[in-house]
Parts: structure tokens; C-alpha cells; sequence
């Protein structure tokens, strides 16, 4: 079994940086692929970004190209998403997610964290 917690969520403003993290424990999961998806209000489930086991492959959502990068240290277990140039419809909450075989979006993951939430103002 593999438990996810992230960390980091919060509310700012338009325009402003933060960074997600997302920690493992129990089977370790550097064999595995890591992302994060997301969910807003009255929403379906969104694919936000994945990153291979060594990190060397990375998958990015068009919708948050160019503003938010993921990134994960396999000695601490650990896998972040650093946002920049939030804007208001990237209000949501944001899951982690592991898997050893899925990529990206087009595959189930296995274990998902509880979420942390994100809110942009305007």
C-alpha cells in the first residue's frame, strides 16, 4: 500500500506562485509514476501533470503549460508542482497520484492522496 499526503495548498491572488507537495509512504514509489489531477466545483476530474520514475519524462495539461512544472526527489519521496500566473479558474483541489504503470492522464492510478485545496482570487 502506498499513502499520499499533500501539503501546500492556500488562498492567494491572481497572478501569484505556489508550490504543492505531495508525500509517499509505505511501498515506495520510486518505481512509480507520479502526478497530480484536479477537481473544481461542479467540475469533472482534470489531468494535471505526470513525471516518470526518474523524473527524466514529464507530461504537462495544455491548460497549465507554461505556468506549472512537476517535479520529484526520489530520496525523499516526495513529488511537487510548482504553479506560477495562477489565475482564478485554477481554483480546485488538488490530488496526488501514484501508480507503477499508468502515464499521464489517459490511465487509472491506483492511489490518490485527499487532496489539498487551491483557491486564485481575482
Amino acid at each position: 500500500q502506498v499513502q499520499l499526503v499533500e501539503s501546500g495548498g492556500g488562498l492567494l491572488q491572481a497572478g501569484g506562485s505556489l508550490r504543492l507537495s505531495c508525500a509517499a509512504s509505505g511501498r515506495t514509489t520510486s518505481g512509480y509514476t507520479m502526478g497530480w489531477f484536479r477537481q473544481a466545483p461542479g467540475k469533472e476530474r482534470e489531468f494535471v501533470a505526470a513525471i516518470n520514475r526518474s523524473g527524466s519524462i514529464r507530461a504537462i495539461a495544455d491548460s497549465v503549460k507554461g505556468r506549472f512544472t512537476i517535479s520529484r526527489d526520489n530520496a525523499k519521496s516526495t513529488v511537487y508542482l510548482q504553479m506560477s500566473g495562477l489565475k482564478p479558474e485554477d481554483t480546485a483541489i488538488y490530488y496526488c497520484v501514484a501508480d507503477p504503470q499508468a502515464w499521464a492522464g489517459t490511465s487509472t492510478y491506483e492511489y490518490w492522496g485527499q487532496g489539498t485545496q487551491v483557491t486564485v482570487s481575482s
